[in-house]
């Protein structure tokens, strides 16, 4: 049995985190994931909103074929759905889609339409938190594409740690990129991004729910303006 295969406790889990995000702290984005990949194996996978997808690139070149998770939640644009078949196309991963158990109208009877602007933490907990949740079950690690430089609430995200809420292991690669270290590899690699971030979005979440940004604002503004919700719950 591989290393990569042994089942391991919660708490050797959360050793494991807590040490390799001290240890890995200075290294490239691909030494982070080649000791994801090394780790756990087909127990690892990377989530993406198809906001970009450099994170998945960066895995696919450690592990082809790598399990790339992937949010329906009904309310995407339309930009979003086709970039995430753009992915699937054209890259050496396996997109996997995960949907809510409800669909929207089915959401909207139950609680009435537009939840999302009267509760947004309830409408993401159903079309987020929980289909994640039962997304991941099988796998012991997956790696976001969150950066310190988003915005205040990511600023001490590590490049590796222990998801808590979970109980898995949460890789962040890129944490310590800037927008020009992605926009730098995006342009060197032929990477494919959404094309509303052409078009003023910074950010890219559901469409009820995400704005352009305003010339000085963080790359988070656009989410929920208005609102002191800044993070959906998927990352707490």
């Amino acid at each position: 049995m591989t290393t990569a295969q042994r089942a391991r406790t919660d708490d050797e889990l959360k050793a494991l985190a807590e040490q390799a995000g001290r240890d890995l702290e200075d290294a490239s984005a691909l030494e982070i994931l080649r000791w994801a990949v090394d780790t756990f194996g087909k127990r690892f996978c990377v989530t993406s909103s198809m906001e970009d997808a450099v994170v998945a690139h960066l895995a696919s070149r450690v592990m082809p074929g790598v399990d790339v998770v992937f949010l329906d939640t009904g309310y995407h644009f339309e930009e979003t759905i086709g970039t995430r078949d753009a992915v699937d196309a054209v890259m050496d991963v396996n997109v996997i889609t995960l949907t809510p158990r409800q669909t929207v109208a089915e959401q909207d009877a139950q609680y009435g339409p537009k939840l999302h602007d009267r509760d947004p933490d309830l409408c993401c907990k159903l079309r987020k938190v929980q289909p994640l949740e039962e997304g991941l079950k099988d796998y012991a690690a997956w790696a976001t594409g969150l950066r310190r430089d988003e915005s205040p609430t990511r600023a001490h995200t590590p490049v590796v740690g222990w998801d808590e809420k979970r109980r898995k292991v949460k890789v962040s690669p890129i944490a310590r990129w800037t927008q020009d270290d992605v926009d730098a590899y995006v342009t060197e690699h032929g990477v494919l991004t959404n094309p509303l971030l052409m078009d003023g979005y910074a950010s890219v979440g559901c469409a009820p729910c995400t704005r352009r940004v305003l010339q000085g604002e963080d790359a988070r503004a656009g989410r929920w303006a208005g609102r002191a919700k800044t993070e959906c719950g998927l990352h707490g």
